[in-house]
């Protein structure tokens, strides 16, 4: 959940430091630090907030020296404070930790009893002391730090260094991602690729269970049973200026303008626009397998498990294939009943979400072959799973997902498409069709961009709102819960979203002239239902605002505001409706003056349960 950033190398540290920490405070903002090495010792500064205060301190103090570790952290054990924030130090020893470690009570006792002090509230502390504890014996660093995580049940990412041996830096993981950057006569780690861009584009992801040394001109990687691991560099694509603003005035808004582009990028060379055939690279299952399938299990947290939603109404129509989707921290605390024939979907944009991972690693106790979608190249959720399709969303930075949505919606609904192709479920005549309108989803999201002006005017009529609902029918059920959670996400309104049938089973008591009903309509066959729910919220003097595809079928009349969008296939409605939804909840939270990209409580990668 947090973010490390650590140097190595013949330039001054603290400034590569901050470079990184700026690209991973979406990681974590209750507090940040910076500790590094020069020829006094270790220099530490640390503080409570957002990095701007440690910007602020170090420009007041500065600190100098070519070997260095930064953190911003995201509280776990311990409240946000100086004294709980990262690095932490013992006896010379500086560590910085991604992860919770379970048994650190325990270790923290066996460490008082040898008279270690601790000054923090954080299970993170513990490691400092106990590599320390193991440097005292005599034992050089690295085995130091490999003794003490053999002691550590639960998860982490670290960097380490130590003042009595200021040459080299030393990283370890285990389910908590890390990624080495490669430079000349200099070397870096982090914990997301974003960090590493304005340095070098060359990076070896470490996987579970490793430990690396790092000096200025050498990368040494090994198991932590001292299995010595070749790996070799990939190269990163992304540019720096994609991690950036490019002018907006939100990473929020940048991203969901970026969705065009973003859905093209996904589509490309994977679809014949003319016949509707389906490549996909990372799908290793043929016709035979395809058409054996019995049963899929799609796992996912937050959003991606509302991408996973919609992707079942396209799995069940397209491949007539049974799907069941699982919220991913749910799903390994049940008994799991499998057949053979059975595959799991892992949905996840950055591929570390904790949750996640352990529902694969559940599904692959018992037999069962997994399927990734992602966003992260070489992340561990891709190299986990049997199988892996990408979507090519670029860096997603603000917290709230937007771009990694649609491009999560894209690709499931490309597997859709090949599934149905491959088990022979799909006429050619409706694949055909269907793909022709596929194609046209960038230019009519364009659209709903250039319309943005009248999203502002809706935020300003309903921004003061405390509550909303949000309700939708068959494939769009799932997004008006999309809606509803970038709202609160960001605004902190309360906002609840169900499907539109269900309003009168309950929902229905919230409805009076205070609370906002956010309605999709599409002229699918079902269209007739949704009239009669947003009948029911008129009598009860309910406001209504109305997302209705394609022109005006007496919806306008009824809604206290209306919104058209532009007409697609009723399958494909849903990239039409969470892009207006998106600007909605964004201009709401710019009103209220919240923290858009950063939004309270909240960090982009969920990589602790």
């Amino acid at each position: 959940m947090c973010g490390i950033v650590g140097y190595i190398g013949h330039r001054e540290a603290t400034p590569v430091l901050l470079d990184g920490l700026k690209r991973l405070e979406y990681r974590g903002y209750d507090s940040a630090g910076v500790a590094v090495m020069n020829g006094t010792g270790v220099q530490l500064r640390r503080c409570e907030g957002k990095l701007s205060n440690l910007e602020a301190a170090l420009k007041k103090s500065p600190i100098n020296g070519n070997l260095g570790l930064g953190h911003t952290r995201w509280a776990t054990h311990g409240r946000p404070c100086e004294t709980n924030a990262h690095p932490h130090m013992a006896g010379g020893v500086v560590v910085v930790h991604n992860g919770i470690i379970e048994n650190y009570e325990e270790l923290r006792r066996f460490l008082e009893e040898r008279r270690h002090h601790f000054a923090s509230e954080t299970d993170s502390e513990v490691l400092s002391h106990l590599i320390e504890d193991y440097a005292n014996q005599g034992i050089d660093l690295k085995n130091a730090v490999r003794k003490a995580l053999g002691k550590v049940e639960g998860s982490y990412a670290i960097g380490v260094f130590s003042e009595k041996d200021p040459t080299r830096l030393i990283a370890a993981r285990r389910a908590s991602p890390l990624v080495i950057g490669l430079g000349h006569g200099e070397n870096l780690i982090a914990s997301d690729v974003p960090a590493l861009l304005n340095q070098t584009r060359d990076v070896v992801f470490m996987e579970d269970g490793e430990i690396a040394e790092i000096i200025p001109g050498k990368v040494s990687i090994e198991t932590l049973r001292g299995e010595k691991r070749e790996r070799s560099p990939q190269k990163i694509t992304w540019t720096a200026a994609m991690a950036e603003k490019a002018g907006y005035p939100h990473f929020m808004l940048k991203e969901i303008c970026e969705q065009p582009e973003a859905i093209i990028d996904t589509l490309r060379g994977r679809i014949s626009p003319e016949t509707g055939e389906t490549f996909l690279e990372g799908l290793k299952i043929d016709e035979e397998e395809c058409r054996a399938l019995q049963r899929m299990t799609l796992v996912a947290c937050g959003t991606s498990y509302y991408a996973g939603l919609v992707g079942k109404f396209w799995f069940e129509e397209l491949a007539q294939l049974p799907v069941e989707v699982d919220l991913s921290s749910e799903f390994r605390y049940r008994p799991l009943v499998f057949t053979p024939k059975s595959l799991i979907l892992a949905i996840s944009q950055s591929g570390e979400t904790a949750d996640t991972l352990a529902a694969v690693q559940e599904g692959k106790r018992l037999g069962i072959r997994s399927l990734a979608i992602c966003n992260v190249v070489g992340s561990t959720l891709s190299r986990h799973c049997d199988h892996v399709l990408y979507t090519h969303a670029g860096p997603e930075i603000g917290v709230a997902s937007t771009k990694a949505f649609t491009t999560q919606m894209v690709t499931l609904f490309l597997l859709a498409l090949h599934l149905g192709q491959r088990r022979g479920v799909l006429p050619l005549e409706r694949c055909r069709e269907i793909v022709k309108e596929l194609f046209q989803i960038p230019k009519r999201i364009e659209e709903i961009l250039q319309e943005k002006e009248k999203l502002k005017r809706l935020a300003q009529r309903y921004y003061h709102a405390r509550d909303f609902l949000y309700i939708a029918r068959g494939v769009n059920y799932p997004i008006a819960l999309e809606g509803a959670l970038k709202l609160k996400e960001i605004s902190y309104i309360h906002a609840e979203g169900y499907p539109a049938g269900e309003l009168k089973h309950g929902p229905i008591a919230l409805v009076d002239e205070n609370v906002p009903v956010v309605i999709l309509v599409s002229k699918g066959k079902i269209f007739s239902k949704v009239v009669g729910n947003l009948e029911e919220v008129k009598a009860r003097g309910g406001k209504i605002v109305a997302f209705e595809i394609g022109t005006d079928s007496g919806v306008q009349d009824k809604a206290s505001d209306w919104i058209g969008l532009p007409s697609i296939d009723d399958l494909l409605s849903p990239f039409m409706f969470i892009v207006p939804l998106q600007l909605l909840a964004y201009y709401i939270a710019v009103l209220k003056g919240t923290d858009v990209d950063q939004p309270r409580n909240l960090a982009k990668s969920v990589t602790v349960e």
